[in-house]
């Protein structure tokens, strides 16, 4: 298990490719605030939901001046079909050692069906502008999630 981040915490860094190769970093979102979410893996139900979520409302996220990054332990070429089929116009970083989702305290144990194993957890966070955590969710429901988010966050 890993240590999970708490408000006010310095969110960890990240460099980490898209669906297209491109690397994004945490400092690439210096002075903006920014929606990190971590899923377990491209194309499941649970994460099609929140991804779909996200891309609905990411015009009134960014309106109210929040960037939005979903990543998963998924190489590139699963994000690229996974962003293709579902039409996201967000960036989808590849984390495939999972060692920012480490980092994030958003990787440990989890049970589907009776199967036990180490993996992503599905957290959200809100990076400040000055790079520190606003806000730490774990073990996030993916429905309803970017709703209630973004009445929590007045977006």
């Amino acid at each position: 298990m890993t240590t999970e981040l708490t408000i006010g915490d310095t969110a960890p860094d990240f460099s980490l490719a898209d669906a297209d190769g491109r690397t994004h970093s945490k400092s690439d979102f210096a002075g903006r605030k920014v929606i990190v979410y971590f899923y377990p893996k491209a194309a499941t139900p649970g994460c099609t939901t929140e991804a779909c979520d996200f891309r609905d409302n990411l015009s009134a996220l960014a309106a109210a001046g929040f960037d939005v990054i979903g990543i998963s332990p998924d190489d590139t070429e699963a994000i690229r079909a996974f962003a293709a089929d579902e039409n996201l116009t967000f960036p989808l970083l590849s984390d495939p050692g999972a060692e920012v989702a480490k980092a994030y305290g958003s990787y440990g144990q989890k049970t589907i069906g009776d199967r036990t194993f180490d993996g992503t957890l599905r957290s959200t966070f809100v990076i400040a502008e000055d790079g520190t955590v606003a806000r730490a969710e774990y073990n996030v429901d993916a429905q309803g999630h970017v709703a209630r988010l973004r009445t929590e966050l007045g977006a």
